[in-house]
């Protein structure tokens, strides 16, 4: 299996700072909070004060977003008196990206100053009890990716060699995140455990039922190497995952890509409101 983007351990710190170093010298504000934005989630920049745009070609060694409804655009600006960073679109695996590529805005947004990580993304319901449409805060994740971003000589200025992941997500957000909801009174938010899968084909029935029976309650193809990246930089991170679709291995449908996008686009003003209550109230 051949992977862009994996590079040693010098080629790829230098490249993470060329790229922060770039940022450094045009941002007006240092970003305190980072938000990843997946499929069919993309309208939360819209809300930012005094934005600035970056369109990921125009910055340094950003790879080529290809995903369906990633438009591939940084955005910097304020929200509820907070400074963010929004990534408006996502690498994937599947596109042929190295996890370590995958998690490399991650990386540079760290080194810019973000300490808290709100990883969004559209995923497939596994538990029978969600619903599409409701809002999945993961507690855990299964990582079925054949790669990891933290794979190679470890960059000690960064992390440890082996970060901790008994906690991946941050209890103190989220409980934030289930204050908000419970304030706005939104209904469908639930918790579960994420699992992470290579892609591009969609899960078969048999895949179905064995991701349930090893404990998932969501599924879908992004998030985990940016929580990873992360993690390991000292980052607060939670993840929300809108649940675009739910099926039964043992009466399956077939599955959409436009479906799902279709799905999330619907969920995704929920998620606006949630995300920018919980900002308002930390």
């Amino acid at each position: 299996m051949t992977t862009t983007g994996q590079k040693d351990t010098h080629a790829f710190r230098q490249e993470v700072e060329e790229c922060a170093a770039f940022l450094a010298a045009r941002l007006r504000e240092t970003p305190e909070i980072l938000i990843q934005l997946g499929t069919g989630l993309g309208e939360l920049a819209g809300a930012l004060a005094e934005p600035q745009r970056f369109p990921y070609a125009e910055l340094p060694h950003f790879p080529k977003t290809t995903a369906p409804s990633h438009c591939g655009q940084l955005w910097l600006g304020r929200l509820a008196g907070r400074n963010l960073a929004i990534l408006q679109g996502r690498f994937h695996f599947y596109e042929g990206h190295s996890a370590q590529r995958v998690g490399f805005p991650i990386r540079v947004l760290s080194r810019l100053g973000a300490r808290m990580a709100l990883i969004a993304n559209a995923s497939g319901g596994l538990n029978p009890a969600f619903r599409p449409g409701d809002i999945m805060l993961a507690n855990d994740h299964i990582n079925l990716l054949p790669d990891n971003p933290l794979r190679g000589p470890n960059q000690d200025q960064w992390g440890p060699r082996f970060p901790d992941c008994s906690a991946p997500y941050d209890a103190g957000l989220r409980q934030g995140l289930m204050a908000s909801a419970a304030a706005l009174q939104l209904p469908g938010l639930r918790s579960g455990v994420y699992v992470c899968v290579p892609g591009p084909s969609l899960e078969t029935p048999a895949e179905t039922r064995y991701f349930r029976q090893i404990g998932g309650d969501a599924i879908g193809m992004s998030s985990v190497p940016e929580v990873l990246t992360a993690l390991h930089a000292g980052m607060r991170v939670a993840m929300l995952s809108v649940i675009a679709n739910v099926n039964d291995p043992d009466a399956f449908t077939p599955i959409r890509i436009e479906d799902i996008v279709a799905a999330a686009q619907a969920a995704e003003p929920r998620l606006r409101a949630l995300i920018h209550h919980f900002i308002a109230a930390s």
